[in-house]
Formats: C-alpha cells, structure tokens, sequence
C-alpha cells in the first residue's frame, strides 16, 4: 500500500469504525470494504465504491406492491405509496431533538432530468450496511435495531389514535422499496448517519435488473 515504516495508519470499515484485535471478528466478514487512513476521522479525497452483496428481488422491482395498492377498494393507490415514503423518514426523524424536517418534492422539469418523487428528512441516516439492508426483500423493521415503540413485533396502534407522526402510516406494509418502483423506474437513496462525515449511496434500476 506504500505506507513507510514509521507512518501511523488505521484500518476502518466504511462507517468509520476501527479496527483492531479486539474487534476484528465482529467486524471483518467476507467482501467487505475497509478503508486504510491515517487517522479515523480522516477526509476521503474522492467517492469510492463499496462492494455489498446484493440480489435484487424480481418482485420488489417488477410486482413493486401492485397486488396491495390494488386491492385499495378503488382509492387511488399512488398516496399510499407515497405513505410508505414518508413512513421511513418518520422512523429517521423519530429521535430528534430539535426540528423534524421532512420534504416532499415533485421535480417534472424535464431539462434538468427525468421527472422524480423526493423525500428528504434530517434523521439519523443509514451506515452502508443499513442502507443495504434497506433494498432487502421483505425484510422486516422487526428485525433491524429499532429504538421506538412501534419498531417491535406485537406493537398494536392505540386508538383513537390517528397514522401521524408515531411512525405507523404505512398502511399496506409494502415498504417503502416497493412503494419506489410503484411510483418509477428507479431509486437513488442518499443517506449521512450523523456520527460520520461519509455519505452513503445507493442506486437500483430496472433497467438494470
């Protein structure tokens, strides 16, 4: 790597979490993507690349949550789609202790690209490998390391209480990967957890499916 004999160095996983003796079994698994610096906190010069493994599910591209939306009993589906969106940033926003911001845009100009749905939230952000299980088929929020009520397996939603800002609008429970490929033909996902300095993305296509 043409590091000198006398010049200190870490070795990082792509969240900024070194490792060391200690660590390196919990941290190091096959294909993953470490970054060499000299300090952890360490300015990165350009975009790299990281290496995650992923298959893209043909019903999460194709099918994208048709036989739900569907089955909406003639409402139009494309606000529920949409609700699954703005579940996500709920879930982001969910800890914040000052202002939670969530912005929907709908961006038609064509001469400044393709026409787009964007939601954009300041939450907490994804680390890469959340942001990698994000695109997973089917997996759960049950499963990821929630930190609020409704995150757990056998949560029931208080009533009279309304879908609002507790997180649980999500009315089909498609996810908001799905509810993406419903609404287009690709998704880019940008995200900074907010103890880190990298941002993280992720870009699925039909196409190239």
């Amino acid at each position: 790597f043409g590091v000198a004999d006398d010049e200190n160095f870490v070795i990082t996983t792509t969240s900024r979490k070194e490792i060391t003796e200690d660590n390196f079994s919990k941290l190091v698994e096959d294909g993953i993507t470490l970054y060499l610096l000299q300090s952890v906190d360490q300015m990165l010069l350009s975009a790299t690349k990281e290496r995650i493994d992923f298959l893209p599910h043909y019903d999460t591209l194709v099918k994208s949550g048709m036989y739900e939306y569907y089955a909406s009993e003639g409402q139009n589906p494309l606000p529920f789609a949409l609700a699954e969106l703005i579940d996500n940033s709920l879930s982001a926003t969910s800890r914040n202790t000052g202002i939670r911001s969530i912005q929907i845009k709908l961006l038609f100009d064509e001469s400044q690209g393709k026409s787009a749905v964007a939601v954009i939230d300041n939450g907490r952000g994804m680390t890469s490998k959340q942001l990698n299980n994000w695109a997973v088929y089917r997996l759960s929020k049950f499963t990821r390391q929630g930190d609020f009520e409704s995150d757990h397996s056998g949560y029931v939603r208080p009533l009279p209480v309304p879908r609002s800002l507790n997180s649980d609008i999500s009315y089909f429970g498609v996810g908001g990967k799905q509810a993406v490929f419903f609404v287009g033909q690709s998704a880019r996902m940008i995200s900074k957890p907010a103890e880190s300095q990298d941002v993280h993305e992720l870009v699925l296509s039909k196409e190239d499916f």
